[in-house]
């Protein structure tokens, strides 16, 4: 039995599996070599003991995860694939580091020879692009890790499923890795819908990635440790600046459109900001319980202030009484400044009271995407990688790697496309950020 308050998270397969692994690995504890994870191991959802024991008493599995690595027996012959890897959306730290992974474990892992990279996301999937797509080896990729972005190009949006399908059978690909957020992997399961209904044997293998850290059901995507590592940095030099002037108060804007977790962490990891503003917690501008107003003691009190605003935060309060805003090419609706926003209120609102003050808006949010991986950052995009790469030769389809309990594991893309993940503002995260602003609980007038 299952929990049906949760999607189901069985692995889809192509097929059992045919052929004996080439990686010389063990089944055997304790013989200090590497072992092949079995298909029954998983990674529990909810491993609270209260959890467990509700589930073990209302005689229900308690929902699990399975875990990622490579195993035994694997559905594809090397020497028949062809693989492609795509990258998608925006730009990420990590991007290069993951397509170096692929092409690494592939080529080593496995002895695949035949690796093609995607042009410039799902737009080079489609035959009318003119895009050609790269052969990749090992000596191709061989130094993309010291830099940023993605060696293949990035695009938004979508393309005919009909035609990415084409595509792939024209190629003769039947390994497919979509590196991206939440759109590309919407993307990918209509690739999947596809696939199936023409009976084809293609794995798609998605890899998270997004600085906002707002995949659902994985608990780090990668690029996330290097943003906010990136952003704390940034965070001090604003910090700086404030105090460098009487009633400096710096505004620094951080991507997050609807999740507030890499501004709210950027937020602690400073710790010198002393107003963090996310998209989940609503809050007021004006008196007398608003953020202002809050703004005011503090200046009054201490003569600088920092504050972090996540892009996604505030938007009723620019676009109150507005039109339908317009959307991207990902479909995501476009954001209105609410960085230069809050700049123009805040100086408003202290020359009105006869306070002097210097207000300083920075918005770092390219630089902070686009920079190469931290190390520890780059070791967790090259162990997904290797995951992807083993979910793909084990014949799984329409899943992407995800981390559980700071585990590897598998995820289905249909659950992952529910939603977005977002900021708990009840969560140990963002009472830490409470606890180290100093900002009241919550700035919303009566």
């Amino acid at each position: 039995m299952k929990d049906s308050t949760l999607p189901d998270f069985t692995i889809c397969r192509l097929g059992p599996p045919r052929y004996a692994s080439p990686m010389q690995l063990s089944h055997i504890m304790g013989d200090l070599i590497a072992n092949f994870v079995a298909d029954e191991e998983r990674i529990l959802y909810d491993e609270s003991l209260s959890s467990i024991r509700k589930y073990l008493e209302r005689g229900i599995d308690p929902p699990a995860f399975e875990a990622a690595g490579p195993r035994d027996r694997i559905y594809f012959k090397p020497e028949d694939v062809t693989a492609a890897i795509v990258t998608c959306g925006g730009l990420c730290p990590g991007l290069n580091d993951v397509i170096q992974g692929i092409v690494q474990s592939l080529y080593f892992h496995y002895g695949v020879r035949r690796i093609l990279g995607i042009r410039y996301g799902f737009k080079g999937l489609v035959e009318n692009s003119g895009l050609e797509p790269i052969p990749l080896d090992p000596a191709a990729v061989n130094q993309i890790h010291t830099r940023g972005g993605t060696m293949l190009g990035s695009s938004r949006g979508p393309q005919p499923v009909e035609a990415m399908v084409d595509f792939m059978v024209r190629r003769g690909i039947n390994l497919l890795f979509t590196i991206g957020g939440d759109g590309t992997q919407r993307g990918a399961m209509a690739l999947v819908e596809e696939i199936q209904k023409r009976k084809l044997e293609i794995a798609v293998i998605g890899v998270p990635k997004t600085i906002d850290n707002d995949v659902l059901f994985v608990e780090k995507s990668f690029g996330f440790e290097t943003a906010y590592s990136v952003a704390t940095t940034v965070l001090l030099s604003a910090h700086a600046e404030a105090v460098g002037a009487c009633n400096g108060i710096a505004i620094v804007k951080l991507m997050g459109r609807e999740s507030g977790l890499l501004t709210a962490t950027a937020a602690v990891a400073s710790g010198e900001v002393n107003f963090t503003l996310v998209p989940e917690v609503p809050f007021d501008l004006d008196p007398p319980n608003g953020f202002l107003a809050a703004l005011e003691r503090r200046i009054l009190k201490r003569h600088h202030a920092l504050v972090v605003v996540a892009e996604g935060a505030g938007q009723d309060l620019i676009t109150k009484g507005s039109a339908e805003r317009e959307r991207d090419a990902s479909g995501n609706p476009k954001l209105a400044d609410i960085g230069g926003f809050l700049q123009e209120r805040v100086k408003t609102y202290f020359k009105d009271r006869g306070i002097e003050a210097v207000v300083r808006y920075i918005d770092p949010s390219y630089m902070v995407r686009s920079l190469q991986a931290i190390p520890s950052d780059r070791m967790y995009c090259l162990r997904m990688a290797h995951a992807a790469v083993h979910a793909a030769m084990s014949g799984r389809t329409g899943m992407l790697v995800g981390s559980w309990k700071s585990q590897l594991s598998h995820v289905p893309i249909e659950a992952v496309v529910t939603g977005r993940k977002s900021l708990d503002p009840e969560s140990d995260l963002w009472l830490s950020v409470l606890e180290s602003t100093g900002q009241p609980n919550r700035m919303v007038n009566p």
